[in-house]
């Protein structure tokens, strides 16, 4: 008989999910891949504990916003130097690193605490439709923004 208390190592078995981005609103998307990454889908959810799942993206150049967000929407970093603020239109980021668009937005909808480096690490974004050697991983799939 098993004398194990509280969750186990399989209770926290991490699956990875596949999310295909063609023609999905960045938001919401965002909104579903970072409670996927948080783990809130299942019952053994804890915010102190790291136990969410592995998310893989693909077709991120095919990502929607609406409104007038495409025009509206500005990425700033800065360098740490004087006069470093560096300004980038959300149609530049879409030609040169639609990753980052999607990794940005998701990284807003993380918690701000410890954990949230080590979640993201757990979000690969891919721009077309080949994912490479993660197809073999892939458990799950949500297309029209539930989880199955």
């Amino acid at each position: 008989m098993s004398q194990a208390v509280g969750n186990t190592a399989l209770a926290y078995a991490r699956v990875w999910h596949h999310v295909d981005a063609s023609d999905r609103i960045l938001g919401k998307l965002a909104e579903r891949i970072a409670l996927v990454l948080m783990g809130k889908h299942k019952p053994i959810y804890d915010p102190a504990v790291d136990c969410g799942d592995y998310v893989v993206v693909s077709n991120a150049r095919n990502i929607k916003v609406t409104g007038n967000k495409a025009e509206q929407i500005v990425y700033r970093s800065h360098t740490m130097f004087p006069g470093g603020l560096k300004e980038i239109k959300y149609r530049d980021m879409m030609a040169k690193k639609p990753d980052e668009i999607i990794r940005q937005a998701v990284s807003g909808m993380l918690p701000k605490n410890k954990l949230r480096d080590r979640r993201l690490d757990r979000l690969r974004i891919f721009p077309d439709e080949e994912i490479g050697i993660f197809k073999h991983n892939i458990l799950k799939r949500f297309e029209d923004g539930t989880l199955r």
